[in-house]
């Protein structure tokens, strides 16, 4: 694949372009911070207030990106045609199984409602962290081959990922409490009273586990023939967004982390659908053609789906009433939403909804396949 002229200098689009979604996570982590800094609750500061409008206008456009991808772009057509079972067959399957297991009654699954929704939501815990990591993963490989580096940094960009922006992440959250349904199933398996005592310890050695690959992928990208200034950026972004995790209130590290990811995933959407080919006679492909030609254009779309879909699909993202946005948004539909004949029915599409997008994001961004590559190449280059 011939790599574009733009690789050259190290930037997946441009200064500009990496700057608002790819290198976000420095500037979140500081606007987020500063915003809440004076505040004890972070949800009363005016860093919720950004997170509301960050929320309303990417969580769900960044969740359905990768079905866009698979499904609006031409580009994509023939791989889904070749892999039915990856684009159609297993997240038909998940949404049977996954509604199946919220809406049987107990009388055909013999298993309290509530418990069912639990073991969703800790599977969901374990694949979104996994997810998350995935993608800096992604990031950092993308950034890797726009500076043609040796594929050998391929093992430590994996480490960096999964080790940083996984395992460090989980460790923060445990020492903080924030895991998923924590206390069911982690704290009988902990001294929680020694976390407590040590959190002070924990947290500052947890911050040394982090600096020490920080440093060494630095060092890394520094002293190799083609090391970029983009990559070691995206390096301290992850090192910067965990090292919230150990240091402020756990809301703000979710703000900056959550945002990050979406804000990156739905940029990456519009370059690769920008990528899109001639579609042909099919006036479905050559509508969306008109859009995938314009970047803005797939990212407004996406916004407008986010901002349509968020209130239902927050009711079971966010179990505490408390914590939703919608209610300030949309007040009277978030009410009419709560309906207990309802809220089994949403927790089963928002739960789906995380899952098939595990899945096509894996799909549609599975560049070790090279088909997956030239349907990419909006992203990629020729």
């Amino acid at each position: 694949m011939r790599a574009p002229a733009r690789r050259a200098r190290g930037w997946i689009r441009g200064p500009a372009w990496d700057a608002v979604w790819s290198l976000n996570g420095l500037w979140l982590a500081v606007l987020l911070w500063w915003l809440a800094r004076d505040r004890l609750e972070p949800r009363e500061s005016s860093a919720s207030d950004v997170y509301l409008w960050l929320t309303l206008l990417f969580w769900i456009g960044h969740r359905v990106g990768s079905s866009y991808l698979a499904f609006c772009t031409s580009a994509y057509r023939p791989l889904v045609r070749a892999s039915p079972v990856r684009f159609i067959v297993i997240p038909c399957a998940i949404t049977t199984l996954v509604f199946a297991a919220v809406l049987l009654p107990e009388r055909v699954l013999p298993v309290a409602w509530e418990r069912r929704v639990f073991w969703l939501v800790l599977l969901d815990y374990v694949f979104v962290t996994y997810h998350f990591a995935s993608q800096h993963f992604g990031l950092l490989s993308l950034y890797r081959l726009r500076s043609d580096a040796s594929p050998r940094l391929r093992r430590l960009d994996r480490f960096f990922a999964l080790g940083v922006g996984g395992v460090l992440v989980i460790a923060a959250e445990v020492v903080a409490g924030t895991v998923a349904y924590q206390a069911e199933w982690l704290d009988p398996l902990l001294d929680v009273e020694w976390i407590v005592d040590h959190a002070a310890m924990l947290t500052w050695s947890g911050t040394a586990l982090l600096a020490l690959p920080t440093l060494v992928l630095l060092a890394v990208e520094w002293r190799r023939p083609g090391g970029t200034w983009p990559r070691a950026l995206y390096i301290v972004s992850v090192a910067l967004m965990t090292a919230l995790a150990f240091h402020v209130e756990p809301l703000v590290f979710l703000m900056v982390w959550t945002a990050q990811h979406w804000l990156t995933a739905t940029g990456l959407a519009g370059l690769v659908a920008a990528g899109d080919p001639a579609p042909g006679p099919s006036r479905w492909y050559r509508f969306w053609h008109r859009v995938n030609r314009r970047p803005a254009l797939v990212v407004i779309v996406l916004a407008i789906v986010s901002a349509a879909l968020m209130v239902p699909l927050e009711i079971e993202a966010q179990a505490d009433p408390a914590a939703r946005y919608g209610p300030e948004v949309f007040p009277a539909l978030s009410r009419w939403l709560t309906d207990p004949r309802l809220v089994p029915w949403l927790v089963a599409l928002g739960l789906t909804t995380g899952f098939v997008h595990y899945v096509l994001d894996r799909a549609v961004y599975r560049f070790s396949d090279p088909a997956t590559r030239g349907a990419a190449r909006g992203l990629l280059g020729d």
